[in-house]
C-alpha cells in the first residue's frame, strides 16, 4: 500500500475543503467556532468544517494539536482515548491507531481507527495534520470496539492575517462510525462533538493547565 500517495491526497482534499467558501452550511456557531456541513463526495454522510480563532501562534497551538503518543491532545481531547503509532514511515507521515470513548449517553459505542497520517507545513506558515483511513496488517479490527473510517480529514493551523499571534483553526472532520446508528444520532454528534473539541483546546491553551 502506497501511504504516501493515499496520504497527500487526503492533504490536498482537506487543503482544498479549508479555503472553499461555496456549498457550506451552518449547523452550530458559538462564541469560539463557526461549525458548517455539506455532503459528503467520499461516502454517504457528511463533511463538517469548523474555524475558529485561538488566541496564540500557530507554532504553539500545533504542540496542543501534534498527533504523537503521550502527546498534549490526550490529556485535553476528550473525545481521544487512546493513541498509538502503528508505524513510523518518515518524520512526517506515520501509521496511527486512535481509540475514541463511548459518546452521547453511550448510545454511540467506542470506536478505534486506524489512518495514515502526514504532517505537512506550507510557504504561509500553516502547519497541518490530514488523514484518512488505511488496513494495516499488524492492526485487524479489536474486540471491544467498533472500527469506524476516518475519511480525508485534519487540522490546519493557519496564521492569522495581521496578527501572528493568532492562529485561525480549521479543522476538517469526515467520518464513517459504523455500526447501526440512528442517522439523527450522527447528525448531532459531530457539531456538538466539534464544539466541545474547540472548547476544551481554548481552555487547554488559555490555562496550560493540561
Amino acid at each position: 500500500m502506497d501511504y504516501l500517495e493515499l496520504a497527500r491526497a487526503a492533504a490536498a482534499k482537506v487543503l482544498s475543503y479549508s479555503r472553499e467558501r461555496g456549498g457550506w452550511r451552518l449547523c452550530k456557531s458559538t462564541d469560539e467556532v463557526c461549525i458548517y456541513w455539506r455532503p459528503s463526495s467520499e461516502f454517504p454522510g457528511n463533511v463538517y468544517k469548523g474555524e475558529g480563532i485561538v488566541n496564540t501562534a500557530p507554532e504553539h497551538l500545533w504542540e496542543y494539536l501534534k498527533p504523537e503518543p503521550g502527546g498534549l491532545r490526550v490529556k485535553w481531547d476528550k473525545t481521544v482515548k487512546e493513541f498509538e503509532v502503528i508505524e513510523a514511515v518518515t518524520d512526517t507521515l506515520s501509521v496511527c491507531r486512535t481509540v475514541t470513548p463511548a459518546a452521547a449517553m453511550k448510545i454511540i459505542s467506542p470506536r478505534d481507527f486506524v489512518d495514515v497520517v502526514l504532517i505537512n507545513q506550507y510557504e504561509d506558515g500553516t502547519i497541518a495534520s490530514s488523514a484518512t483511513n488505511v488496513q494495516h496488517p499488524s492492526c485487524p479490527p479489536q474486540p471491544g470496539y467498533v472500527r469506524g473510517l476516518n475519511h480525508p480529514c485534519g487540522c490546519l493551523c493557519i496564521p492569522a492575517p495581521g496578527d501572528p499571534g493568532k492562529t485561525q483553526l480549521v479543522s476538517v472532520f469526515q467520518t464513517d462510525l459504523s455500526g447501526c446508528l440512528p442517522q439523527s444520532v450522527v447528525d448531532s454528534f459531530f457539531p456538538f462533538s466539534m464544539a466541545q473539541f474547540y472548547t476544551n483546546l481554548i481552555k487547554a491553551v488559555r490555562t496550560q493547565n493540561i
